[in-house]
């Protein structure tokens, strides 16, 4: 049998994208068609992904899918998947006995955000600085939303590999004598301040509110909206230092996992926080913070450096996987499940 043969996925094919506050599905009708219109529900509105699936697809839409291919927010392994930032557990041999699917592959959610990176086209992408992307280099995505995504994708013997990981759990300190006085009001988790502790929504939160307790200063803002809007009103001078530490730090994660994969193919920032704050990102200091990573600063300033405009990346790359899996590198053993 060919590869095509062995690997082909039965249609429908249901992709979702299970972050920690929404679900995002789509269906994929066959190879050539384009994805139908997705569905989006907050993930407190369902006990579990089950019943977001027969509630919103089989019912909603009217669709009993073949596949489903599921990107959730956390590691995979085992029988049982919990997610990081949200109750669901993913138990794909209930969906078989339960859903009518036939054939369940769940991958990490950045995997498939780097899997979008493929299918994105350049009306998807807002650039901030840097060179023209090497063809088949490195590439990286990092991801601030209800956490931290990281992942990478490398190009290797004709088919794009993706790598993901918890890039986002991985420490990040102070650097300039203005770190040293805030960093030390920061939430940490188990004494650590970790990525996501600054790189998220609730951690531009956790960074406005050390900017104030450094200065003395009253914090009155909960939320991530509120203190992304005082920063751009430009009369909340916590909210918008705060912004820019954000920014500063995101730049500096983005520069460090680009120097793992050596990303001459491009550093990809996804989701909406980055989608937000695009202004904040094109100031300047972003590159500054991204390129200052001597003795690679030369190599640095060649990276391009991009914001996925696109709302439903992660479907879409889901969607590039279905219709041809050959092409990628995904690793399905002990991650897919099939009657």
């Amino acid at each position: 049998m060919s590869a095509e043969q062995v690997d082909a996925f039965r249609f429908p094919v249901l992709v979702g994208d299970i972050g920690g506050t929404n679900a995002r599905f789509a269906i994929l009708s066959g190879p050539s068609a384009g994805l139908s219109e997705p569905r989006i529900v907050q993930t407190a509105a369902f006990a579990t992904i089950d019943d977001a699936i027969r509630s919103t697809v089989l019912e909603g839409m009217g669709v009993r899918p073949r596949t489903a291919l599921i990107a959730v927010a956390g590691p995979v392994n085992g029988d049982e998947i919990p997610l990081t930032n949200c109750p669901w557990v993913v138990r794909p041999n209930t969906m078989l006995a339960e859903l009518g699917i036939a054939d369940v592959v769940v991958l990490n959610d950045f995997e498939a955000q780097a899997l979008a990176v493929t299918a994105l086209g350049p009306d998807d992408l807002e650039q901030i600085g840097g060179d023209e992307p090497l063809a088949h280099a490195g590439r990286v995505v990092l991801g601030p939303g209800t956490g931290l995504g990281v992942a990478g994708l490398v190009y290797h013997r004709g088919i794009w590999i993706p790598v993901p990981g918890e890039g986002g759990h991985m420490d990040i300190g102070p650097r300039t004598p203005r770190d040293f006085e805030v960093f030390p009001h920061i939430e940490t988790i188990e004494g650590r301040i970790s990525g996501e502790q600054i790189l998220c929504g609730r951690g531009l939160v956790n960074t406005y509110r050390a900017v104030a307790l450094a200065d003395g200063k009253p914090h009155p803002l909960t939320t991530p909206a509120e203190v992304t809007r005082a920063a751009f009103d430009g009369a909340d001078a916590t909210a918008r230092e705060a912004l820019e530490l954000f920014v500063t730090c995101l730049a500096r994660t983005a520069g460090d996992v680009a120097l793992v994969f050596k990303s001459r193919g491009g550093v990809f920032l996804s989701g909406g926080i980055a989608q937000k704050i695009v202004p904040a990102l094109k100031t300047g200091a972003f590159r500054a913070a991204f390129e200052d990573k001597a003795p690679h600063g030369a190599m640095m300033r060649t990276m391009p450096v991009y914001v996925m405009t696109h709302p439903l990346a992660a479907l879409l790359g889901l969607a590039a996987y279905a219709r041809a899996p050959w092409s990628f590198g995904v690793e399905t053993e002990g991650r897919r499940w099939q009657e």
